[in-house]
């Protein structure tokens, strides 16, 4: 008997989680659906590729202002293991999508992109602080005749070869225009990065063939501005210039957004 009420005390326990698991969900489905608007027929999806020391959450900011306008967005998580892997992580996204893609890069995912978006489904590409190099270039080439960026300086190479910046840098030089509690987030949640993709070398690069937007970092501790000028100017970008860490997607999301919107519209 008293085996038999546990089991109906257990069923009715279940019952009860199974449906409050419903009812939040329909409350979520009902609250996203009123945050976002409805794709217009033919609109590009967007792809964000992050860069080193950071996850997809780095654009936790500018995702829900682009859904906002029914933009279909889709935030890669890279391994940071390869430009190789990286590249087959931002494909995978690229083919997943619907029709067009606006494939979006920052710092280390500009390098990214550029060989990424050798993808017929690419139609223009944005790059935030970040790399834009040529064929057969690596990152760890561009911009070795300026002084090196005072971030830079401060990584921390663990035994297995991957990089990360300690919690202070991250905050003194990463992310030094958010509030301390949010860089402390930023720290925790980086993705270090294998220190021999920066000695991988591009095979294309598809801005040669893509409209491209840059969004410049005024502010940049990680990237020399004026290297991010010059990689603006090189590959023809429409360019928006922020005074901004070296993440203005954490710090000026509504600016970024807006950049990333204007390429969306320019790529119907």
């Amino acid at each position: 008997m008293q085996a038999a009420h546990t089991l109906n005390t257990l069923r009715n326990g279940l019952r009860v989680v199974a449906a409050a698991a419903i009812t939040t969900a329909a409350i979520a489905a009902g609250g996203n659906a009123l945050a976002a608007a409805p794709a217009p027929a033919g609109q590009p999806s967007v792809v964000i590729v992050h860069g080193a020391f950071a996850d997809g959450s780095d654009w936790a900011k500018v995702i829900p202002l682009l859904q906002a306008k029914g933009v279909q967005v889709t935030a890669v998580q890279n391994p940071l293991t390869s430009l190789a892997d990286d590249v087959a992580a931002a494909r995978r996204a690229i083919a997943n999508q619907p029709g067009k893609v606006v494939l979006v890069g920052h710092s280390w995912g500009g390098t990214v992109i550029t060989e990424a978006g050798n993808d017929d489904k690419v139609a223009s590409l944005v790059y935030v602080a970040a790399f834009a190099p040529d064929a057969g270039q690596a990152t760890g080439e561009l911009g070795k005749d300026l002084p090196v960026p005072p971030g830079i300086a401060k990584l921390s190479v663990d035994k297995a070869g991957f990089a990360s910046l300690p919690p202070a840098a991250l905050r003194q030089d990463f992310a030094q225009d958010v509030p301390a509690a949010q860089a402390a987030v930023m720290a925790a949640t980086q993705g270090p990065i294998a220190m021999k993709a920066f000695g991988d070398k591009t095979t294309a690069a598809a801005w040669k063939t893509r409209p491209s937007w840059y969004i410049v970092s005024k502010n940049d501790r990680m990237i020399q501005p004026d290297l991010e000028r010059a990689f603006a100017k090189k590959i023809g970008a429409k360019t928006t210039e922020l005074a901004a860490s070296h993440v203005p997607q954490q710090s000026r999301p509504a600016d970024v957004a807006k950049v990333i919107l204007e390429a969306v519209a320019a790529s119907k």
